[in-house]
């Protein structure tokens, strides 16, 4: 442990504040990480480090765990131990949309494998931790290199709906993870098991144990230049040595950090009351760089949450509620610009979940069959709670809730137009 007897309180607390900023999206994977990876008594285990669990079924009202569901694109998690070996990730032939995000573990994304990025062919490619560096043999079609030795990959795979749920899970079977030393037919490194500490809830975010579960978590992840200063001033109070404990330090300095983190979560909630949009909270370390706030903004809003070049996400509110009929139309030439595909949902207020309906519809978009079209090539969507009695807008009903709702459009692969603002998305319409 470093020597923090004699330091200057008003430091420790910004080093304090600074750092829990920089921190929490580690310990909100962590939070993550935990159940999935390390905990196979917890009903969300995924069955430990180095395997898929998918999830081909869409989301329904019954799905309250996760808040704004995403129901056009099922997930499949993994989680790697990079220390001992880099791991082969390989994905089969398919035409229809899907990406595999790789993200470290303070959620900077490595990089992306599918659709957008590596096209709809098979592939093989590399994801190696800091500590190897090798080119990858010559049968990969890419490598990904990590800057933690924990990482994550949540998974998407384009569904049109439950119908759909036989083909998503043979595209999903073709994911596949195997360490590089069962690829190449030689002994496999084994790394020493870490002691994983319990996941104590959230309330661990708001005291010292903030620091010792960041203190063990830095050890999966070698200090960066751009982190440097910030680093160096953490290790002098003890956290990433590996054994920071709390109660050796003085009373002053424990005040100290209990100080410097009151402080940054009151920075937090301010910024995430902001209005930035989630474009510039997600994306690549050069993306990110040292906007640790945002990165901490993105872990709070949307955890995993894609960036702008890969999915555009907007929205819009009905104070009013599906009791008044409303419309969302886009006019000629105007649907949302996207390579891959469009879809709009509705989720009540304030909870930001699915609510039940007599036609099972939660989504719509240029996917859904039987939507009516304006002969000008124009589109309207009816919005209310209330099944409409006229056919044509029956076939482009999105059941709402009687109360406030709020509508999400999404976009995948999405046009520079979307991306630069000169497409809008239109208001939602009473009448």
């Amino acid at each position: 442990m470093g020597n923090p007897a004699g330091a200057d309180p008003r430091a420790v607390r910004r080093t304090a504040a600074q750092a829990w900023i920089w921190g929490y999206p580690l310990l909100e994977n962590y939070r993550t990480v935990y159940p999935q990876a390390i905990d196979d008594a917890d009903p969300r285990y995924v069955g430990g480090f180095g395997v898929f669990r998918h999830y081909p079924q869409p989301f329904t009202p019954d799905n309250t765990d996760v808040v704004t569901p995403n129901n056009d694109t099922p997930y499949s998690w993994a989680w790697l131990d990079l220390r001992a070996e880099p791991w082969v990730l390989e994905k089969p032939a398919t035409d229809r949309y899907h990406v595999l995000p790789v993200h470290d573990l303070d959620t900077a994304y490595v990089g992306f494998v599918g659709s957008r990025t590596t096209g709809n062919g098979a592939g093989r490619y590399l994801i190696a931790g800091p500590g190897h560096r090798a080119n990858p043999p010559e049968d990969f079609d890419g490598v990904l290199r990590a800057d933690t030795n924990l990482v994550g990959i949540l998974g998407r795979t384009f569904s049109a709906g439950p119908q759909d749920v036989p083909e998503v899970e043979r595209v999903q079977a073709g994911y596949l993870l195997r360490p590089l030393s069962e690829h190449l037919g030689t002994p496999r490194p084994v790394a020493a098991e870490p002691v994983w500490p319990v996941w104590r809830g959230e309330e661990v975010l708001g005291t010292l144990e903030f620091f010792s579960l960041l203190d063990f978590l830095l050890g999966f992840f070698p200090t960066l230049p751009a982190d440097a200063d910030l680093r160096g001033r953490l290790t002098e109070l003890g956290v990433g040595s590996g054994d920071f404990e709390p109660a050796a330090l003085p009373a002053e300095v424990r005040e100290a950090l209990l100080a410097g983190i009151a402080d940054a979560r009151g920075e937090l909630a301010a910024a995430g009351r902001g209005a930035a949009t989630g474009s510039a909270l997600f994306g690549t370390r050069e993306q990110l760089g040292t906007r640790y706030l945002d990165r901490a903004r993105g872990a709070l809003t949307g955890l995993y949450g894609l960036p702008a070049e890969e999915a555009w996400y907007g929205g819009r509110e009905s104070a009013e509620g599906g009791r008044v009929p409303a419309v969302l139309r886009f006019p000629p030439g105007q649907l949302p610009p996207a390579r891959f595909f469009w879809s709009v949902s509705v989720y009540r207020l304030p909870e930001r979940l699915l609510v039940a309906n007599e036609i099972d519809r939660y989504s719509v978009g240029d996917r859904t069959p039987g939507l009516v079209y304006g002969e000008d090539g124009s589109l309207t969507l009816y919005l209310q709670h209330e099944r409409p009695a006229a056919a044509h807008e029956l076939a482009n009903w999105l059941p709402a809730p009687e109360g406030p709702y709020f509508v999400a459009v999404r976009a995948y692969g999405p046009k520079p137009e979307l991306l630069d603002g000169s497409w809008q998305l239109p208001p939602i319409l009473h009448h």
